[in-house]
């Protein structure tokens, strides 16, 4: 069911991927938008790793996935593209939910979707607790693109008012970000 393969990796490093995935050894070969693109290369990006070739086209065909890697190979930037390519800007309507275990995941995630959508006009926000659950209210009400937030926190209060939200848009993502931790606290998402 998978195999073994020399894709770009550290020195030493082999990864292994399921027979099916193609690997896309450039961001410009993935099809993504120009200005999706631009985003990229102005946050420094310049080559996929090996984990981000293997990934994001899964994503973009609209497939379900799991990415497992270890920390600092760039999988925030996997889902982040996927978003983003995803998304319309035409539409203030909420159209991507991504839940974190912490606050500073959930924050990072708000600024790299900010980052690489800066020539896009994207909008996004973070729910993460600490902060008026009223300036959130008003926020989303407003109309953001992407929401981000730490589960079990306030994202919680909205996650059920957004969900429902979303399904009535036609574009929705739903990212779950170190999902061994989410079920470890007992967090279940049902999905229609």
């Amino acid at each position: 069911m998978s195999r073994r393969d020399d894709a770009p990796a550290g020195p030493g490093q082999k990864f292994e991927s399921s027979k099916q995935i193609k690997i896309v050894p450039t961001f410009d070969e993935m099809g993504l938008k120009e200005d999706l693109l631009r985003g990229i290369y102005a946050y420094g990006f310049e080559k996929p790793s090996a984990i981000q070739q293997r990934a994001i086209t899964p994503i973009l065909e609209g497939r379900d996935v799991i990415a497992q890697s270890q920390s600092g190979t760039g999988k925030t930037t996997i889902f982040c593209i996927g978003v983003l390519q995803s998304i319309s800007t035409r539409s203030r309507e909420t159209q991507a939910l991504v839940l974190s275990p912490t606050r500073e995941l959930a924050e990072q995630s708000r600024n790299v979707m900010l980052a690489f959508g800066d020539y896009m006009n994207v909008s996004a926000h973070a729910c993460i607790g600490g902060k008026s659950v009223g300036d959130d209210m008003r926020t989303l009400q407003s109309g953001v693109h992407v929401v981000s937030g730490k589960y079990m926190d306030s994202v919680q209060m909205f996650l059920l008012r957004l969900w429902v939200r979303m399904c009535y848009v036609d574009a929705i993502m739903f990212v779950l970000v170190f999902a061994r931790a989410c079920v470890w606290v007992g967090v279940v998402v049902l999905c229609a």
